[in-house]
């Protein structure tokens, strides 16, 4: 099914395209026709996703794919915990699918708004130093090629280190199979603490727990620090009320931050007194509950992010000369910056791979005039050995991704075997991968 389209935004109004029409195939087989009726006129195909990347990479120059009829359980293997689904599935609807048999994905990141194959195309990423990206979870994955051929790769083809993360280079994924876990419990303590205290302590307390990060409001000096122990799917479950979770969703989270956002907009010397306000409101409180319950997050307010990954050990010194860098700058900031932690991995293009990785986020409200912040987040991290990540904002482009990534031309060469008339190609891919 295909029509007209109008102009194509993504979540944070950083990238935009008017793809000449929308297909919305609801078979594997409409969507070889697809990109075989593109390939022929020497046109393009780009799979939109839900659009929560603040990079292009999703953009389209000619025909755009819809996940509308993508979505869905097709097979569950309960022994081995394996599952494969519809690609086009929305990360919000999987617990739902898995949990008749108990099952759970073994880490999310902070949002579940994205498609499984956006997820793991732009290596979404969780918290915790024992768990790799939502991409290391692929065990099996079934594309349409740029030639219309239908592939599936699985654990015993070295490729599969390429298409888990591909970012929509080397086809167009209709089917992803992931490793799964028994459904599991987490209990999670949200904790304010001093900056001092938190920064002493990092490198401890994520070896210490199994999912520990923080947010840091530039200006303050305290943090606010998620840590979280899994436990078994049959421990006891203690729910966060319903009264606590709408003053910390709605009341902090997205209430209060929307008003500082806005009013540090319009008088920008409030901003100080704003954030300390709102951090004030902060308090400890502990949750035990279903891990899909507990991971992810409701980001109301709308705002436009950078991410960069660095090896464990630079962590802290990269987020020290941040910090001092925003004491250097009228930046006006009223959205935190975020640090997590991940495993290492062996995925070609992993911002994790070949080693353990601490990610730094910068945010900013979507309203806020446009400033070198998020220049110089990226020149300092560059700086630690960061990598950005491939769904958040960055400058970077191929030369420099050869440089960081030691099996760079490995993924170049999947890409011409896949791919060889760049049938997915778009601005962004250009950019980082080259033509």
């Amino acid at each position: 099914m295909t029509g007209k389209a109008g102009e194509w935004r993504n979540w944070g109004r950083t990238a935009s395209a008017f793809p000449a029409y929308v297909s919305r195939p609801s078979t594997i087989e409409a969507v070889v026709t697809t990109v075989e009726r593109a390939r022929e006129r020497g046109g393009t195909v780009k799979a939109l996703g839900a659009g929560h990347s603040f990079t292009a990479i999703s953009a389209p120059r000619d025909v755009a794919l819809a996940p509308d009829h993508q979505g869905g359980l097709v097979t569950v293997d309960v022994e081995a915990k394996r599952v494969t689904l519809r690609a086009g599935t929305r990360l919000y609807d999987v617990p739902a699918l898995l949990e008749p048999y108990g099952l759970a994905m073994r880490n999310l990141g902070d949002i579940d708004k994205q498609t499984l194959a956006g997820a793991i195309s732009t290596g979404t990423h969780g918290t915790g130093l024992s768990f790799g990206g939502i991409a290391t979870q692929v065990v099996g994955a079934t594309l349409v090629s740029g030639t219309g051929e239908v592939i599936t790769v699985g654990e015993d083809d070295p490729r599969l280190q390429a298409v888990a993360l591909g970012l929509g280079a080397l086809g167009i994924l209709v089917e992803v199979t992931l490793q799964c876990v028994d459904r599991f419990v987490l209990e999670a303590t949200e904790a304010p603490m001093s900056l001092a205290e938190t920064v002493d302590g990092f490198v401890e307390r994520v070896r210490g727990v199994d999912h520990f990060e923080f947010f840091w409001f530039p200006g303050s000096d305290g943090t606010l620090t998620k840590s979280q122990i899994r436990r078994p799917g049959d421990h006891a479950r203690k729910p966060i009320g319903a009264v606590q979770r709408f003053l910390d969703d709605k009341v902090v989270g997205t209430g209060a931050l929307l008003a500082v956002c806005e009013a540090g907009r319009a008088i920008p010397s409030l901003t100080p007194r704003l954030v300390s306000l709102a951090t004030s409101m902060l308090s400890e409180h502990t949750e035990i509950d279903y891990s899909t319950n507990v991971l992810t997050t409701d980001r109301a307010v709308r705002f436009r992010e950078t991410e960069w990954a660095v090896p464990l050990e630079n962590t802290m010194p990269a987020f020290a000369a941040l910090k001092a860098a925003t004491e250097a700058h009228d930046w006006n900031l009223t959205f935190p910056i975020e640090v997590r932690v991940a495993a290492a991995d062996d995925l070609m293009l992993s911002t994790a791979s070949g080693r353990q990785t601490g990610y730094i986020a910068a945010h900013r409200y979507i309203r806020d005039k446009p400033s070198d912040y998020f220049a110089e987040v990226e020149r300092i991290m560059i700086d630690h050995g960061g990598r950005p990540h491939w769904g958040k904002m960055h400058t970077r482009t191929a030369d420099f991704f050869r440089g960081a990534y030691p099996r760079f031309d490995e993924f170049l060469a999947v890409r011409e075997q896949l791919d060889p008339d760049r049938v997915f190609a778009n601005d962004y891919l250009d950019a980082v991968l080259g033509r």
